[in-house]
């Protein structure tokens, strides 16, 4: 079956190049354009547009997706189906209605529609997360689910360990969708309960700042939702902040805000426990574990 893909983040890569082992053909693969990324702020392709360079795959990278040149681009390849993946921009007419165009979705839809919905499931403390492959439509994330598998979430899972699971479901799950389309199987669609969605809005920088006055528990869950992509991180007395990898909550009595060394610990007040700081790395500097930050800066 000919397949356009449209991906930009590494999830996105993953899919696809999970498609790229099965007996589908790609046409196409469409990403976002270049941008400069990091902090040199060098021009960097998107990881889908990187990977389909690296294997010599067709690769259209438009401004906007939805302009006329871009969609006569799209069916000039003859895809039978399209499939979508965190592309990061709204599709619309008429790119809507040129093909079936199947969305890859890592949560259990209707909850966690949106931008972030891995982060935001680790944040909200939800036990199972997993993968739904649905219909585009207008609306956001809202379109009917064809087929979707949980996937336990562990107790200590970051954000990495988390998305590489469910990107090794979304490409299983997209295989055996587009495996039934090849056969002429007729998809099961089935509408989702608006009245159960819940929204993962985009991680701001107001997000990553871990408020001292909430619980430590919380906190914790936020570390491990940012990890290692986006990153937490404190506010220190004399106003540079401490980028916080790895943390742990426990029962200790602590001001919240207030950081200090307690049995080899560094401890973070919260206003419920306290929060140990096991992995850091201050402004201008590189990782470590909590004992070497310790013997490098006062608390």
């Amino acid at each position: 079956m000919r397949i356009a893909f449209l991906g930009t983040s590494d999830f996105a890569a993953g899919v696809l190049d999970s498609l790229l082992a099965g007996p589908h053909e790609l046409a196409l693969v469409i990403s976002r354009p270049d941008r400069p990324k990091g902090r040199g702020r060098r021009v960097q392709a998107p990881p889908v547009a990187a990977l389909a360079q690296a294997k010599g795959l067709p690769l259209l990278q438009p401004q906007q997706v939805n302009s006329e040149e871009a969609v006569r681009e799209i069916a000039a390849s003859a895809p039978e189906v399209i499939v979508v993946c965190a592309f990061g921009a709204l599709i619309r007419e008429p790119l809507l209605s040129l093909r079936l165009i199947l969305n890859v979705h890592p949560s259990l839809l209707p909850r966690w529609r949106g931008a972030a919905p891995i982060e935001r499931a680790i944040i909200a403390g939800d036990v199972v997360s997993g993968v739904s492959i649905m219909r585009l439509t207008e609306g956001l994330d809202s379109g009917p689910v064809c087929l979707s598998r949980p996937l336990r979430i562990g107790e200590r899972e970051d954000f990495g360990s988390l998305s590489r699971r469910l990107c090794e479901l979304a490409g299983s799950l997209t295989g055996e969708v587009l495996d039934e389309l090849e056969r002429g199987s007729p998809l099961r669609w089935q509408p989702q309960d608006e009245a159960q969605a819940t929204y993962a809005e985009k991680i701001t920088p107001s997000d990553r700042l871990l408020d001292p006055s909430r619980d430590a528990k919380q906190l914790e869950r936020i570390v491990r939702a940012l990890h290692p992509h986006i990153g937490a991180r404190i506010q220190l007395e004399d106003g540079r902040s401490l980028r916080v990898l790895e943390a742990s909550a426990l029962p200790a009595a602590l001001p919240p805000g207030a950081l200090d060394e307690r049995d080899g610990l560094l401890l973070y007040g919260t206003g419920n426990g306290g929060l140990a700081l096991l992995r850091v790395q201050p402004e201008g500097g590189r990782e470590m574990d909590a004992s070497a930050y310790l013997r490098g800066h006062s608390v």
